[in-house]
């Protein structure tokens, strides 16, 4: 073999093995590249999956809290008509205090404590009332005064029971059932 030969060979081989490293250099590269690329798109995937998820999660309170505003404003509305529509009750209640059939109510408020309580009773009412609750009740009238709507209130001589029929007192208990009433 002569020298040119062999330079020859060793162009040949060194072109060989650069092509090989270059062919190897390719497909790393290559194969760099498509898993940069997949990750990149995994994470873009990923991404979006959080993004969507936490708008989700964000209309979600927001549609929640919406609700609960309405419903707390609803509820004030039908509360302050609850409130209004009670005062409308007091003051035809205050009304009628002042109506000729107001007496016989008395009359009957004074019964039903005699017959809960006994006829040993100390009976009070308002201002405007004592001449009325003096006849209706007589040896029973206490007059001192009630700051109260209208009706009256009993109670024993020892003041062991008590018996408040006071419109205040009775608006009071079934304020409740009124509610329903007027919802």
């Amino acid at each position: 073999m002569t020298l040119e030969d062999l330079v020859e060979e060793i162009r040949h081989r060194g072109e060989a093995d650069l092509a090989e490293v270059e062919a190897e250099s390719t497909r790393q590269t290559t194969a760099v590249t498509a898993a940069r690329d997949l990750e990149v798109n995994e994470i873009r995937s990923e991404s979006e999956r959080a993004i969507a998820t936490e708008a989700s999660f964000e209309r979600t309170q927001r549609v929640a809290a919406a609700k609960l505003k309405s419903r707390r404003r609803l509820y004030e509305v039908r509360e302050a008509r609850l409130r209004r529509s009670l005062e409308e009750t007091r003051t035809l209640l205050k009304e009628f205090t002042g109506s000729n059939e107001y007496p016989a109510t008395l009359r009957r408020m004074v019964g039903t404590a005699t017959s809960t309580l006994g006829k040993q009773l100390k009976i009070t009412g308002r201002v405007e009332d004592a001449a009325v609750l003096a006849k209706v009740a007589g040896k029973s009238f206490d007059p001192t005064p009630q700051p109260i709507l209208g009706g009256l209130i009993s109670e024993t001589p020892d003041g062991k029971r008590r018996l408040n029929l006071s419109f205040d007192e009775l608006l009071r208990l079934n304020e409740d059932r009124l509610r329903d009433l007027l919802a």
